[in-house]
């Protein structure tokens, strides 16, 4: 439930205890079902009963040589330069979405049917929905609209009384908890967070793409979101068994930045009387009707990193971009539209080494989309298990990515390992080297054991500083997550660039990890982990468009 935060001691001693509990080990992973019945698994999208709907144009519908159209032909290599902002309207707005959070394609095998999304989500579970605040927006009442992506539509939820202050545009993430916990049990809040790390990677480049930006409203609790979207009001989430199967949490307010708008910032107090001055409509479509099993913990977390009124995070400085090193000159969108996540890798392909030097120039967090989005900055740092790529030594190196944890990283791992600095690269360290076949068998042992981890290119895991983060502010639990997300989000895409695949790995052996290094303790915690490689296809999977029932 969408309840106040705990007292901040109780608070963190939960939060470690659920961090703790819900870790993989070789001796057994973190409690989830015993069973899955895929016929009954969650639904994937969610629409309200009794809102009035607007079909938004497709992408396709965009004309060339219009401000849209010539936006979405920018090669995705220029994202990090600033252009003309292109006018907010319908049809932008319907950009800003399918882009981010729309489908790309369908895909069958044999009798199975499933959506591929622009925003990928662990296990194609997809608990994240999406909203959009909208005031003074031409031809658009007022009012908080929810997207149905299975459409491309929005319905109005909650209507606005006109003339509510100045222009706006924003859009707000919340994560409906039991689509993941359904497969994954107990560790499902971990990837609800990481999901909209993605999910704010995806809005990011999307605007992005239309010279827009686009800010976290940090100042806003929690609470406040949840009563902003109303998925506080549970009489509007009826449940059959036990509200934890309908319910949403409420995640991120993300405001456009456009010169067409002014700059605002959502108080408490304001998105407060928005939600007591709307009139709510339509009831919320069932997720899960005959649940089997429950996962308190998961409720207990979520009310524990809930952000309070007024938390505003210190200003931080980004660098400028630094020119690319190999510019992808395909358009944004296409490329955007056309991410996929790999299955399989081919172990024969060996990465070009000035590839992976461009892939991983391109995750320093730089003062340009997808890093300045988020109120927190992105600056884990990747443990890379280096293994097909040209002219480097096997092993274990480490990519620095922020001047403030990565001096203290580096030097708590100086006494086990070599950690010499790789020439022609910025901020990369050779840990340690190691034969090709004990490197593949380490990388497929961490990632539960997993060959997608043992053949591809490289991986990486996302090694933050917890302690230090959660102690001083516990709702920083879902901050760390995020930022890996949207990591994830961008070594997706670069990947895509580079011609190749990558796969988000949730599922790994947490401590494993760790020992490999040295580390114990929760000083520093490994917290996502990712693979590139060359994809192998499955031929037996046929794709077809995503919106073919709207095709011209």
């Amino acid at each position: 439930m969408n309840s106040p935060t705990c007292e901040l001691p109780a608070a963190l001693d939960l939060i470690r205890d659920y961090h703790q509990r819900t870790k993989h080990r070789f001796e057994a992973y973190a409690r989830s079902p015993g069973s899955l019945d895929w016929d009954e698994m969650p639904a994937p999208f969610r629409h309200y009963e009794g809102c009035p709907q607007i079909a938004l144009p497709l992408l396709q519908e965009a004309r060339a040589g219009t401000p849209l159209g010539n936006a979405l032909a920018r090669p995705f290599g220029s994202l990090d330069q600033a252009i003309e902002a292109v006018p907010v309207d319908l049809a932008s707005i319907a950009a800003l979405l399918q882009l981010s959070l729309g489908l790309t394609a369908w895909k069958n095998l044999g009798p199975d049917r499933w959506a591929v999304r622009a925003n990928p989500s662990s296990g194609n579970l997809h608990p994240t929905e999406a909203w959009l605040l909208i005031h003074g927006i031409a031809g658009l009442a007022d009012g908080l609209y929810h997207y149905r992506p299975e459409n491309h539509s929005i319905e109005l939820r909650a209507a606005h009384p006109a003339g509510t202050g100045q222009p706006r545009l924003a859009v707000a993430l919340s994560s409906v908890m039991w689509r993941e916990a359904w497969k994954y049990g107990e560790r499902a809040f971990r990837y609800c967070q990481l999901d909209t790390g993605h999910a704010a990677g995806c809005l990011r480049m999307a605007a992005a793409c239309l010279g827009w930006g686009l800010q976290e409203q940090p100042q806003l609790a929690s609470t406040d979101l949840a009563a902003l979207l109303g998925v506080d009001r549970q009489q509007d989430y009826p449940a059959r068994k036990t509200p934890a199967t309908e319910i949403e949490e409420a995640e991120l307010l993300l405001a456009i930045r456009h010169p067409q708008l002014p700059a605002f910032e959502l108080s408490s107090a304001q998105a407060r009387e928005l939600a007591a001055g709307a009139r709510w409509q339509g009831v919320a479509s069932s997720i899960d009707r005959h649940p089997m099993y429950r996962w308190p913990v998961i409720d207990a977390v979520a009310e524990a990193s809930r952000q309070p009124a007024g938390s505003i995070a210190p200003a931080y400085d980004l660098p400028a971009p630094l020119p690319r090193q190999m510019a992808c000159e395909r358009p944004a969108a296409e490329l955007i539209l056309g991410r996929r996540s790999a299955q399989r890798f081919d172990h024969y392909y060996h990465l070009p080494r000035a590839t992976l030097r461009s892939l991983l120039q391109r995750l320093q967090p730089v003062a340009a989309a997808p890093w300045d989005c988020l109120s927190q900055p992105s600056n884990a740092a990747l443990l890379l298990f280096v293994q097909h790529v040209e002219d480097m030594a096997p092993g274990l190196y480490l990519l620095l990515r922020d001047a403030t944890i990565g001096p203290a990283l580096l030097a708590e791992l100086g006494p086990r390992f070599e950690c010499n600095p790789v020439e022609g690269f910025d901020q990369l360290y050779l840990l340690a080297a190691r034969q090709p076949v004990e490197l593949q068998r380490i990388a497929r042992n961490l990632h539960c054991h997993q060959e997608l981890a043992a053949n591809a290119c490289f991986a990486a895991g996302m090694l933050c500083a917890f302690d230090d983060n959660i102690a001083a502010q516990p709702w920083a639990y879902r901050q760390l997550y995020r930022q890996c997300g949207l990591l994830g989000q961008q070594l997706y895409l670069e990947a895509e660039a580079h011609g190749l695949r990558g796969t988000g790995i949730g599922c790994f052996f947490d401590d494993p990890v760790h020992e490999l290094l040295g580390l114990s303790g929760q000083r520093w915690q490994s917290l996502y982990h990712f693979t590139v490689g060359s994809p192998v296809n499955d031929p037996r999977i046929e794709s077809t468009p995503a919106y073919a029932d709207r095709q011209p």
